[in-house]
């Protein structure tokens, strides 16, 4: 074994090796070294810049909006913008665009389920629906080029290989879904394809290919934006997305606002947050929040905490969807709420006829009258309060003016047991006019009024 050199001989040598270098120059060469060195600095360009006075300020123009773009996002993503409509049948639509080439439809913003899909193949049928097949616009896989089918045999696919042995390595079928909403269904299987936005495409996303629909009632393809790995917002890696709905009279109009497709983190301005509930196990794909209570106007509703909060068997609690239109309050919620509103509504003339015609209530008639309707006021958790305005929930025939009626579905009203899944649905109808912020990195709900 070799020994160690003491520390007073490695100071030694230390020193010897800088006197070494510092004799090195004599000291007319040290008095003439320059105090400054001054180093060339030459333009660098991308590429040859032009010629051309305008094309060459063009090119500058564009370095420095990227360079702007790195300051200001650094490697992440600016946010996507989409238009937003709002339909005659109750939604809101967003334009998306799969396959290359391009091909554009409508889809339903739906934030309580997660598939997104389109009617889909030229063979594309719709059973006992209020629509025709023929009115249907349909994605056409035979057209795109960058189309894959996923295999039953990908992990992802959740309904497996239905047609072939459990032990089959080369099974040719494809994956399917069979998705329920409401009264309606869709069947069909699912691809993995190209979604195009302005100077971005998302690869291998999974989109539904829906051959047979089931009591349909409108004619657009669905994006769902629920919390599982199949919808739009989870494949598109966002941190948010946002949307401001137009209020509107259930009309096909072209005035849109937008939907927003968020990749930074952080709190947006002026909004007040709550926080998402962790899902029961039967229903892992719902925004669930925790409201601690009700108001009426000033008055608290003595709703039993059973229905504002979720159980494990996925009864109670509150969820907020985009796809539903006016939504919902099981019976015992509905019955304290519309009691409490009949008190509050007693100077103003009910009008039974159209409540057993629409199938909603209770209803009045406004007609010569100031109409003075209550807030309803939800309290989150967090101290975040959403106030609605009672013009604003209240569904009127044409302009605030004549009849109007409280939209809210329920159960039958002579069956008023607790009944399974949520208890209050907050739709689309009362987040008019509301900026409403889904948080996915920070697992919460953001909200502010503001003109949509």
């Amino acid at each position: 074994m070799a020994s160690t050199p003491s520390p007073s001989f490695l100071l030694l040598s230390l020193f010897t090796l800088f006197s070494l270098l510092f004799s090195a120059f004599s000291s007319e060469e040290i008095e003439n070294t320059p105090l400054t060195i001054t180093l060339p600095l030459t333009p660098k360009f991308a590429r040859e810049p032009s010629t051309d006075p305008m094309v060459f300020l063009q090119q500058l123009a564009s370095a420095s909006k990227s360079r702007a773009h790195l300051l200001k996002y650094g490697k992440t993503s600016p946010p996507l913008k989409t238009p937003l409509y709002p339909m005659e049948y109750g939604g809101h639509t967003i334009p998306l665009s799969f396959g290359t080439p391009p091909q554009k439809l409508s889809y339903l913003v739906d934030t309580g389920s997660t598939v997104v899909w389109a009617p889909c193949t030229t063979h594309y049928q719709c059973i006992n629906c209020t629509i025709s097949a023929k009115e249907v616009p349909f994605f056409e896989p035979q057209l795109s080029t960058s189309l894959t089918n996923l295999s039953c045999k990908n992990p992802i696919c959740n309904t497996g290989c239905l047609r072939c042995k459990a032990n089959s390595k080369n099974c040719p079928q494809v994956c399917t879904y069979y998705l329920q909403y409401g009264t309606g269904a869709e069947a069909g299987y699912y691809l993995l394809e190209d979604l195009h936005f302005p100077k971005k495409t998302i690869r291998n996303f999974i989109v539904g290919c829906t051959t047979i629909g089931f009591r349909e009632s409108y004619t657009d393809a669905m994006a769902g934006f629920g919390r599982s790995m199949f919808s739009l917002p989870v494949q598109m890696k966002v941190k948010k997305f946002a949307y401001c709905l137009n209020s509107h009279y259930f009309d096909n109009t072209r005035n849109s606002s937008r939907l927003i497709f968020d990749y930074r983190d952080g709190d947006t301005k002026g909004l007040s947050y709550t926080p998402f509930l962790k899902n029961p196990p039967d229903s892992p794909d719902y925004y669930y929040l925790n409201v601690k209570n009700l108001m009426l106007g000033n008055k608290i509703l003595p709703i039993p905490s059973k229905y504002l909060a979720p159980g494990s068997n996925a009864t109670g609690g509150l969820i907020i969807d985009s796809g539903f239109s006016y939504g919902y309050m099981a019976g015992p919620v509905y019955k304290i709420v519309t009691n409490e509103l009949k008190k509050q509504m007693s100077k103003y003339r009910r009008s039974h006829a159209t409540e057993e015609e629409i199938g909603l209530g209770p209803c009045y008639n406004f007609t010569g009258r100031k109409i003075e309707i209550p807030d309803l006021i939800y309290h989150f958790t967090g101290g975040a309060t959403m106030v609605v305005p009672g013009k604003r929930y209240f569904k009127f025939d044409t302009e605030p003016t004549g009849l109007g009626c409280f939209p809210v579905d329920t159960d039958d009203a002579k069956n008023l047991e607790f009944t399974p899944g949520p208890s209050i649905i907050l739709g689309n109808y009362m987040q008019v006019n509301q900026y409403i912020e889904y948080d996915l990195k920070n697992n919460r709900f953001g909200f502010r009024q503001q003109k949509c």
